[in-house]
């Protein structure tokens, strides 16, 4: 999309959202797009902006809090799912969208999708989750036992490096080794996650050995680069803010906010499964979707994590073929 599609909004909280928007043609849904960490809209969903624009859908693809134009606080608790689910909201009034919308997620944008699923189910025609599924509301949520949970049904750690991302000063550390921060996190080898990254300590450990690697052929130079400067001007304050959600179990507060009966998504559900994704494994998120998903269509990836990077003509062809059989 042209940078003259980009918009900015107030919420408000007084909060300064940046965000990429493109109306929909008469009868056409719109989409709204969620990235997840460490990107922003246009790095993590340019090739269905494009995909989408040129059919006509309306696209709405913000910087979330904490990256790209958006503002940036480093104050844990401005993370909250409803908070940010009302920042969503606010922009889709401000830009008076009245057609139908799907909001699609990936990585911790599938956190504020399942946010606008029980904060806002009724402002959705369907809920697209990519890597990461949707999450359950969880008001006795303990991370230990989330840790526990998700190591017993993969067979390995997960989520050991959020040990790290919750430490004081793990931003400048990162900061300070970008090159092998962003090497690890778009890594040539899917299994490096299992090794150097899943694994608690071994990330920090990759980082302060400033080991690079090439990047995945879905990456090119170019992109590596525009995307480390981005982080590198931004600051990764904002964006460890939403491990420290979970991380700090600040997000049980959040949680104890939704409406039982919102627990069960009533709207179609799409979820992408990335098969060589060694940390948000396809089985574990299927153990709970299956239950509070009643209308729920998965498809079969055989990518890393960056699954709309890495397979974006098979992605896009799949959204658009779940979208218009609804």
């Amino acid at each position: 999309m042209d940078p003259a599609s980009y918009s900015s909004c107030v919420t408000p909280r007084g909060i300064t959202y940046r965000y990429l928007y493109s109306p929909a043609a008469a009868g056409k849904p719109t989409i709204l797009f969620l990235h997840g960490f460490p990107s922003n809209a246009l790095e993590c969903w340019r090739h269905q902006v494009d995909f989408f624009v040129k059919r006509n859908y309306g696209v709405l693809a913000p910087d979330l809090l904490g990256y790209g134009g958006t503002d940036k606080p480093t104050d844990v608790a401005m993370y909250a799912k409803s908070l940010m689910s009302a920042d969503i909201i606010s922009i889709i009034d401000k830009e008076n969208i009245n057609s139908k919308v799907y909001a699609i997620g990936h990585d911790w944008g599938c956190a504020l999708t399942s946010g606008l699923a029980t904060f806002y189910p009724s402002r959705f025609a369907g809920f697209a989750f990519l890597a990461l599924g949707y999450l359950t509301p969880n008001p006795e949520f303990e991370i230990n036992s989330f840790y526990e949970g998700f190591k017993a049904i993969a067979g390995h750690e997960c989520f050991g490096y959020w040990h790290f991302f919750k430490e004081d000063g793990a931003d400048k550390i990162i900061a300070d080794h970008m090159d092998a921060f962003m090497s690890i996190l778009y890594p040539q080898d899917p299994k490096s996650w299992l090794t150097d990254m899943a694994p608690r300590d071994k990330l920090k450990e990759w980082i302060l050995s400033d080991k690079v690697t090439p990047p995945p052929s879905y990456l090119s130079d170019k992109d590596f680069d525009r995307q480390k400067a981005e982080l590198l001007k931004g600051g990764m304050g904002g964006p460890l803010c939403w491990y420290k959600q979970y991380a700090t179990g600040a997000v049980v507060h959040d949680d104890k906010l939704v409406p039982k009966e919102n627990y069960v998504i009533k709207q179609p559900v799409f979820f992408a499964a990335t098969h060589e994704d060694y940390i948000c494994v396809p089985k574990v998120a299927l153990v709970t979707m299956k239950d509070v998903c009643p209308n729920l269509t998965v498809r079969d990836y055989q990518t890393d994590h960056w699954v709309q990077l890495a397979a974006p003509d098979k992605v896009n062809k799949d959204l658009l073929e779940w979208i218009e059989s609804l």
